[in-house]
């Protein structure tokens, strides 16, 4: 890594800042050629001819992986910080103090703001991220992506950039700019050569300014098949036979962030095809899919979950999707469609399948109509996955504690690599899958407890959330850490 800093001292800023553009590292420069390194099977012909142009000179390429490539440009971008940003800075520091300035000038449409945001985007495309987090403080301004469900920091802009770089996005999301004291939110296109992402915009007022958080949306082009998920076997067969059920309701629980509308989608999936009426309910919609009757929640317009499901169920549904089970109503309409011929799919936030069948009973469902209507809760988390190129297997086992009894388990370890951040490298699920069969309905009837449905699901032969971790863990497809932290250290005791 030090090699590959030193061997940029002679090149000039013009051209570090055209490989930046294009996302390609730049290695080498002499008078007659620029050496570059870019991933393998890109198309880099347009890439090459604007390069070649720039420079002056013959362009040679180097094949590295993506990862390699990200990590390296992460890196030029915060040693050498881009100079047009900063001359900006410099010319807009004395207006920092006084927002309304910049906004008259339309400073926030200058051409480093829109390059900085643009090359971000393009950033946490590239690197898999799910949010971007731009946050302003009193002496900085932080950027973060989170990738793999970790945040991870990159290049950050000078603080008096901090304003334009809001007032920008909030432009693209068609925001009021002039509001600052209120939080808002919405969703912005990103348009990038042959791409086009959605990405939902919040901001929020804070010490330092406002800060924005971006959510990458899943792209419906390229949605998730049930055999993706990273579900068993056992588990995708039950999944699609449910999914496969005249009438009823699936719920897939889990805390925010856990895949769930993922799992909910690549089951649509399956069912979208012109012999179906699918209906979606959601705030906000996350995956655009051609083919699915989408209804974005918009209580200003009257339009919430429970009058959206009414207006749907007079529409000849087959196929109900609501992004979330909030309140009684919307849990009362869901039950009834689900009893009145319509397959219902929802998502619900508790930590696992038997905390589900409570938090029902709860909202005022009662337990013979949860035992009539509900097919299948699934329960999941998304756990990351150990790089494959520098994992290795620990030499001494660790004796894991779990309700069932110790279990020695040889586990693996990654330390990092130039192919992976931190060891890890994509995540995958976990699941803990409840069905509805007669003995958890003869449970529900006799108002057992959480405890105790829980252990008549594990004699009907559910597999715990823990277990199924577990399960990677001894497949060294994770670390036994990343299970505890994605858990939590109640789930299961260990010693080495």
């Amino acid at each position: 890594m030090s090699h590959f800093l030193t061997t940029h001292t002679e090149i000039s800023e013009e051209i570090i800042t055209e490989c930046l553009r294009h996302q390609v590292v730049p290695i080498e420069v002499d008078a007659q050629q620029l050496t570059i390194a870019a991933e393998q099977g890109s198309a880099l012909t347009q890439v090459i001819a604007q390069l070649a142009f720039t420079c002056g000179r013959h362009i040679k390429v180097i094949d590295w992986s993506r990862l390699k490539v990200e990590q390296h440009l992460a890196q030029l971008s915060q040693s050498r910080p881009n100079k047009s940003l900063l001359e900006a800075a410099r010319q807009t520091e004395h207006r920092a103090s006084n927002p309304e300035l910049i906004t008259q000038d339309k400073q926030h449409d200058s051409e480093p703001v829109v390059l900085f945001i643009n090359q971000v985007i393009r950033q946490a495309l590239q690197r898999r991220a799910s949010d971007i987090h731009i946050e302003p403080y009193s002496d900085h301004c932080r950027i973060r992506l989170r990738i793999d469900g970790a945040l991870q920091e990159i290049t950050s802009p000078p603080l008096s950039l901090a304003p334009q770089l809001v007032a920008r996005l909030k432009i693209m999301a068609q925001l009021n700019i002039a509001e600052r004291r209120q939080p808002q939110d919405g969703q912005l296109t990103f348009h990038d050569e042959n791409q086009q992402r959605a990405l939902r915009i919040s901001t929020i007022p804070v010490s330092g300014g406002e800060k924005v958080v971006l959510r990458v949306m899943e792209s419906g082009n390229c949605q998730q098949t049930i055999s993706s998920l990273g579900m068993s076997p056992d588990e995708q067969q039950l999944y699609q036979a449910m999914l496969h059920q005249p009438q009823g309701m699936i719920l897939v629980t889990g805390p925010t962030g856990s895949g769930k509308t993922v799992t909910l989608y690549s089951g649509l999936q399956q069912l979208n095809d012109t012999s179906r009426n699918i209906c979606s309910v959601e705030d906000p919609i996350e995956i655009p899919t051609d083919g699915i009757n989408q209804t974005q929640v918009n209580p200003k317009a009257g339009i919430t979950f429970h009058h959206a499901l009414r207006a749907f169920l007079r529409q000849d549904p087959d196929v109900l999707m609501i992004g979330e089970i909030r309140d009684k109503e919307t849990a009362e309409i869901a039950v009834e469609a689900a009893q009145t011929g319509h397959l219902v799919l929802a998502t619900l936030h508790t930590n696992s399948t038997s905390e589900t069948l409570l938090r029902l009973s709860l909202m005022g469902i009662p337990e013979y109509l949860l035992a009539s209507s509900l097919k299948l809760i699934i329960a999941q988390r998304l756990i990351r996955c150990l790089c494959p190129r520098c994992k290795q297997k620990q030499a001494q086992p660790d004796i894991v504690h779990t309700k069932q009894g110790a279990v020695t388990v040889y586990s693996s370890q990654a330390k990092g690599c130039e192919h992976c951040v931190g060891g890890y490298y994509g995540r995958t699920g976990i699941y803990e899958m409840m069905v509805i069969n007669d003995v958890i309905k003869q449970g529900l009837f006799a108002k057992r407890s959480v405890t105790e449905l829980y252990q008549l699901a594990c004699e009907q032969g559910m597999t715990p959330l823990f277990q199924s971790g577990l399960s990677l863990v001894e497949r060294g497809v994770t670390s036994l850490s990343e299970l505890y932290r994605t858990l939590g250290s109640f789930s299961a005791q260990s010693v080495r």
